[in-house]
C-alpha cells in the first residue's frame, strides 16, 4: 500500500505564496505519477498539477500554470506545490494522489489519496 500525507495549508492573503508538501511512504511502483487536486466548497474535484517521479516531466491545469510549481525531492520521497501570486479562488481542500502512470491529469485513474490539507486565500 502506499500513504500520502499532504501538509502546509494555512490561511494565507491574496498575492502571498504558500509551499505544500506530500510525503509518500509504503510500497511504491514502477512509472510513479504524482498529482495535486483541489476542491473548493460547492465545487467538483478538479486538477492542478501532475509529476512523473522519475524524470520529473510536469503537467499542469491552465488555470496556475503561470503561478504553480509542482516539484520532487526523490531521497525525502516529497512531492511539493509552490503555489505562488495567491487568489481567493484558489481557496480549496488540497489534495495529493499517486498514480501507476505519470502526468495522468484524470481523477479516476489515480489509485492512492491523502487526506487533503486546506488553503484559504483572503482578499
Amino acid at each position: 500500500q502506499v500513504q500520502l500525507v499532504e501538509s502546509g495549508g494555512g490561511l494565507v492573503q491574496a498575492g502571498d505564496s504558500l509551499r505544500l508538501s506530500c510525503v509518500v511512504s509504503g510500497r511504491t511502483f514502477s512509472n510513479l505519477g504524482m498529482g495535486w487536486f483541489r476542491q473548493a466548497p460547492g465545487k467538483e474535484r478538479e486538477f492542478v498539477a501532475a509529476i512523473a517521479w522519475i524524470g520529473g516531466s510536469t503537467e499542469y491545469a491552465e488555470s496556475v500554470k503561470d503561478r504553480f510549481v509542482i516539484s520532487r525531492e526523490n531521497a525525502k520521497n516529497t512531492v511539493y506545490l509552490q503555489m505562488n501570486s495567491l487568489k481567493p479562488d484558489d481557496t480549496a481542500v488540497y489534495y495529493c494522489a499517486a498514480a501507476h502512470r505519470v502526468l495522468v491529469i484524470f481523477e479516476q485513474e489515480y489509485d492512492f489519496w491523502g487526506q487533503g490539507t486546506q488553503v484559504t486565500v483572503a482578499s
